[in-house]
């Protein structure tokens, strides 16, 4: 990884990762400060601020969201990787979620302290 993308922000909410029936109508987008969807043949994930949950979904919630400060050309290479492999190191799970311009790191909130100390220590900016 080139050094592009160094920098995070840790976006304010709890957040969840739910789950829909693939057919689900679109849920509505909450007022948080992210918000996406995605539909395939098996499911219609949700991520959302906790209190925007659609009432129906199963939801797994309690995660918190870091910006991957952007844009990321489509040609870097590396750029999950290692931010994933940082986190791994410290023995940290995430999810992680893409879009036209950056990526979204999720961890869970028990673990953000830890987290971000992990990314620190890999070079990463935080603020």
């Amino acid at each position: 990884m080139s050094g592009v993308a160094r920098r995070l922000s840790v976006l304010d909410g709890v957040f969840a990762v739910c789950r829909l029936p693939s057919a689900a109508p679109w849920p509505s987008p909450g007022a948080g400060p992210l918000f996406s969807v995605a539909r395939t043949g098996d499911e219609l994930s949700v991520v959302c601020l906790e209190a925007d949950a659609p009432p129906a979904a199963r939801v797994e919630g309690g995660w918190r969201a870091l910006k991957l400060h952007g844009p990321i050309p489509f040609t870097e290479v590396g750029v999950l990787s290692a931010l994933a492999g940082a986190l791994a190191g410290a023995g940290l799970s995430l999810f992680a979620l893409s879009t036209y311009d950056t990526d979204y790191l999720l961890v869970r909130d028990a673990d953000l302290s830890r987290a971000l100390a992990a990314l620190r220590k890999a070079g990463y900016e935080i603020s």
